[in-house]
């Protein structure tokens, strides 16, 4: 079954960290850039970062960068998301998924897991 996993998720206080991790099963994901996406509820779903497969070069949204870094790891099969600082606004379930490269559209990227709950209160 051809799917990605996210983890990591949690409650985490202000100013705090986490690291998600998004761990593919039935493919492999050294091919594809991977993206990190979050959706706040009642909020649209917004890409928040991306690693490209070729060179590992990455993307941040203004939101994030500086506080967010992402990484891959081919033979583990895996891409990370390490978050620092928290704030409240992070609060939003965060998805992987993967796409030809990380500047293609929105609508080519696949969603293939159930995405991991951060909620940054205290």
């Amino acid at each position: 079954q051809v799917q990605l996993v996210e983890s990591g998720g949690g409650l985490v206080q202000p100013g705090g960290s986490l690291r998600l991790s998004c761990e593919a099963s039935g493919f492999t994901l050294d091919i594809w850039a991977i993206g990190w996406f979050r959706q706040a509820p009642g909020k649209e779903r917004e890409r928040i970062s991306c690693v490209s497969s070729h060179d590992s070069s990455t993307y941040y949204a203004d939101s994030v960068k500086g506080r967010f870094t992402i990484s891959r790891d081919n033979a583990k099969n895996a891409v990370y998301l390490q978050m620092n600082s928290l704030k409240p606004e992070d609060t939003a379930v965060y998805y992987c998924a993967s796409t030809g490269w990380c500047d293609s559209a929105e609508y080519t990227y696949q969603f293939l897991g159930r995405g991991t709950q951060v909620t940054v209160s205290s």
